[in-house]
């Protein structure tokens, strides 16, 4: 099914009876003009032309079974991501109970584990993003989960060694399992979001970052499920406790090995084939492969394609490098939503792992889950209380937002999530002691509240919108520094969180770090406030460059005519059907002259 078939009935039999009727008028005359160079703009032409008719494809195509499976692919490394950060929450209380003295894991080696794997993502981050704009999206697919695999049956085999603790042994594997993490993000937005169609984007990538919510919930019903279990031999001698870690942090690995499979087949996107290899042939073969056009005319350009081989790359596209990135982000309209969307996240981040990677100690300073009923009693209340947080919380916060980020728009649902988390956190701060006195339901409530608005909100918001703001050359790079900035909020708000929390007694200083991360919810409120709304836009208009500026080689003039031009012809559903080659002409009159 062509994409252009969807919005024009009228012209369905004529492209249909005609594979080639839309080429025709572009490509025919092509080859024969290309040995003269006065004719070269004209070429130029007709390959933008190709390669906007490739992209309106994909734009309008309407929401099939790839979509779908591009995000469960992306989503199942997300399942597994979060399955892995916050499985340990569950892990470090049963380390203290079976390794160490009075049955409670020293605060530093603590924050060593769960830091660890953060810092990793942060790295992972960074370099899975520039290296997927480096080498490709496809060449860097897949790899990020084979670390992820190798890092979690690390962690599950580690033991004590003469020279090496089980802690550091955790500690190094973490590391590596975060490098792995961290170049989930960057590569699955991004592939998502040059896959998907325009007007589904956002709910794509938003319901492959959902999958995180499920993640976290796995962690506690498998901890449930190994509890209940082996309950008689942990209720003998508490060491068998290890048993179930190693059970729950292994079993990240199966996840992983099902997608790997998916990762490593799924094609090249056709937006890097197309602005950075340069392929229009390939692009357009692989643009109908991922839509299932007729195969008549994707052949008809396979057979043309020794005379086309010729005019197909266009020398004046704009390479990525490094004086082109300092060029394109020195310019404030750029560089504004690069710092809003890195502050933002940071910001998030600072709380929701304050809070993610630490809500045993909050569960229990609410007396919820309290370490006097045995080794057992304690870890069962720890999970119960995680899937009560997450069920209740984070998995319908991410689903709505699923489903609302369409018709609001990311920026509203980021400014209200952000709004919310604010106050709830004053209230919860401010009135620790009232509401712990009142009731622990009502604590409850508040505090899942909390965690409902930062995912219907700038929890999932942070991760779409930079995977839509920047140009494809830059897309993953800005992605991975946005995400590698929130990791540096989720390393701040560990240290900070496990340095402060026992200022004045154990656990006292929580309502002092629950106002300090309402703080935070503050600021990441007012910078939202720099980035664009992406709702409804194509990549394309959101790259904040014109046509012509991409095209570097041409003049620059008519920057305005083109753009106007182009969303007037292609992106507004009255001409969503075949294109006539007039229109074209007409676009580009200026531009010719």
């Amino acid at each position: 099914m062509s994409a252009y078939e969807l919005t024009a009935p009228t012209t369905v039999a004529a492209s249909q009876t005609d594979p080639t009727l839309h080429q025709d008028a572009t490509e025919t005359h092509l080859p024969a003009h290309h040995h003269h160079h006065h004719h070269h703009d004209h070429d130029y032409h007709g390959l933008r032309d190709r390669r906007r008719k490739a992209l309106a494809k994909i734009d309008n195509a309407e929401f099939g079974w790839f979509h779908i499976r591009a995000c469960l692919v992306a989503g199942v490394g997300f399942f597994t991501d979060a399955y892995d950060l916050f499985s340990i929450n569950l892990v470090t209380p049963m380390l203290g109970i079976i390794y160490f003295e009075g049955g409670i894991m020293p605060s530093d080696l603590d924050l060593g584990i769960k830091v660890a794997a953060s810092v990793g993502t942060f790295l992972g981050q960074i370099v899975f993003g520039y290296l997927a704009d480096r080498l490709g999206r496809k060449r860097m697919y897949g790899i990020e989960l084979m670390i992820i695999i190798v890092a979690t049956v690390g962690q599950a085999l580690s033991g004590e060694g003469r020279v090496i603790s089980l802690p550091a042994a955790l500690i190094v594997w973490r590391l590596f399992l975060g490098i792995g993490i961290g170049g989930d993000y960057p590569l699955s937005a991004v592939i998502t979001s040059e896959f998907a169609n325009t007007n589904r984007r956002g709910a794509m990538m938003a319901a492959v970052f959902a999958m995180q919510g499920f993640g976290y919930l796995t962690t506690g019903l498998v901890a449930i499920i190994l509890l209940a279990a082996f309950k008689s031999s942990i209720v003998a001698d508490s060491s068998n406790l290890d048993y179930v870690w190693r059970i729950l942090i292994g079993f990240g690995c199966i996840p992983a090995l099902v997608a790997v499979y998916f990762r490593l087949t799924i094609p090249e996107t056709p937006r890097y084939v197309l602005d950075i290899e340069n392929d229009v042939n390939r692009a357009e073969r692989d643009v109908a492969t991922v839509l299932k056009e007729d195969r008549d005319s994707s052949h008809s350009k396979e057979n043309a394609d020794g005379i086309k081989q010729v005019i197909l790359s266009n020398p004046g596209i704009v390479k990525g490098s490094f004086s082109d990135f300092c060029r394109y982000f020195s310019k404030w309209h750029n560089f504004k939503v690069l710092f809003g969307t890195s502050m933002a996240w940071f910001a998030l981040d600072v709380a929701f792992y304050g809070i993610g990677l630490n809500n045993s100690f909050i569960l229990s300073s609410i007396n919820f889950s309290t370490s006097q009923g045995g080794a057992w009693a304690t870890n069962w209340n720890a999970a119960v209380g995680q899937i009560i947080i997450v069920l209740l919380g984070s998995v319908p916060g991410y689903w709505v937002t699923v489903f609302t980020i369409e018709r609001l728009g990311r920026i509203k649902i980021q400014l209200l999530g952000f709004f919310m988390s604010c106050v709830l956190f004053c209230i919860l701060g401010f009135a620790y002691d009232k509401i712990r006195a009142t009731s622990i339901v009502l604590f409850i409530i508040l505090f899942t509240l909390t965690q409902f608005f930062q995912n219907f909100g700038p929890n999932t918001t942070t991760f779409v919108i930079p995977g839509e703001v920047f140009p494809t050359r830059y897309r993953s790079t800005g992605h991975g520094i946005a995400a590698g900035s929130g990791k540096l909020g989720a390393i701040v708000a560990q240290v900070g969180f496990s340095r402060l929390k026992d200022r004045g007694g154990h656990n006292a200083f929580l309502p002092q770090l629950l106002q300090i991360f309402a703080l935070f919810m503050l600021i990441g409120f007012l910078v939202t406030f720099l980035i664009p709304e992406t709702k409804g836009k194509t990549l394309e208009e959101l790259s904040n460059e014109a046509e012509e500026e991409f095209f570097s080689g041409q003049q620059r003039r008519g920057v305005q005519e083109e753009s106007h031009g182009s969303s007037a012809s292609f992106d507004s559903p009255r001409h969503r059907g075949v294109q006539s080659p007039d229109d074209y002409s007409n676009n580009h009159v200026d531009v010719e002259k």
